[in-house]
């Protein structure tokens, strides 16, 4: 069965989320949806994850799965919201417990948050299979960037979240808690071994302005083999990780790590309210 894929790009966070659908049962996908964040007056708006609730609606689908590649560092999810707009069960890698076990003691977040994944509707494991309406489809770990990130795999796509980016701008940093050059390498080349028609859906593109090309949304595994700067074929393991790690040391923090940290280990929900009414986020600050 073939899918129907409809995308959308956040400007605001280069992100690029996804509608997946089987053209028989109307059965879809969100993959990867976005909120608005003002970071100077702290309000969060719906705007992007409406448009794709609006595309739903007038397709006339209903939606199975939420699913999210990673706990993402640059934005803040959507899920949650859709879910209570739209229904489905949200999703993610079963090895967010590890991101969540780090961040609860980061932030200090309440003592009864459960870091067992209990936040999302289904935790997957590597190779599981699952299906979207008549759509078969396969979760991958993709572990690398973070421990947490998969990739799914549905017949000769494959939405990759952070895994690997566009030839042109490479690979995903590394030094996020439990990040790992050298397993962000092998993971990559466990999608690289994909036949080479296999197309691959990009969370990101960071294509400036002034580019003549772009943003783009899809590549294949054979211009990546030919093509991705950081990543094409003859790239040792050893010399990807030698760059990565030096380009790591060398980058600033995304600005949103802070509020989309703290909300997608929430499966995109808001932290619960304080008893003046008022929800909050954390800001941890240095020691002098």
């Amino acid at each position: 069965m073939q899918a129907k894929i409809k995308h959308f790009y956040h400007r605001p966070t280069w992100t690029y989320s996804y509608v997946v659908s089987d053209p028989e049962t109307l059965q879809c996908a969100v993959i990867d949806s976005a909120l608005d964040f003002n970071y100077d007056t702290g309000k969060i708006s719906t705007q992007a994850a409406d448009d794709i609730a609006l595309y739903i609606e007038e397709e006339g689908l209903t939606v199975e799965w939420l699913l999210e590649t990673h706990a993402h560092a640059d934005h803040l999810s959507g899920a949650h919201y859709l879910k209570g707009k739209l229904g489905g069960k949200i999703a993610i890698g079963e090895y967010i417990r590890e991101i969540q076990q780090v961040f609860k003691e980061v932030f200090n977040l309440e003592k009864h948050f459960p870091v067992d994944g209990s936040q999302f509707d289904h935790l997957f494991s590597d190779g599981e299979l699952f299906s979207i309406g008549n759509i078969k489809a396969k979760a991958l770990h993709t572990p690398g960037h973070t421990p947490a990130c998969i990739s799914y795999l549905m017949g000769g796509v494959v939405f990759v979240g952070d895994t690997i980016f566009m030839p042109d701008a490479g690979s995903a940093r590394c030094d996020f808690p439990g990040g790992d050059a050298r397993t962000l390498f092998r993971s990559v080349k466990k999608l690289l071994a994909l036949p080479e028609q296999t197309k691959l859906y990009m969370c990101h593109d960071y294509a400036p302005e002034e580019a003549v090309v772009g943003p783009r949304w899809v590549t294949s595994v054979a211009e990546e083999r030919a093509h991705n700067k950081h990543v094409h074929d003859g790239i040792s393991e050893e010399k990807f990780i030698e760059m990565r790690t030096a380009r790591d040391q060398v980058l600033a923090m995304p600005k949103l790590i802070l509020p989309s940290i703290q909300i997608n280990i929430r499966a995109g929900a808001l932290p619960p309210k304080e008893d003046n009414g008022i929800r909050y986020l954390k800001l941890p600050l240095n020691q002098f």
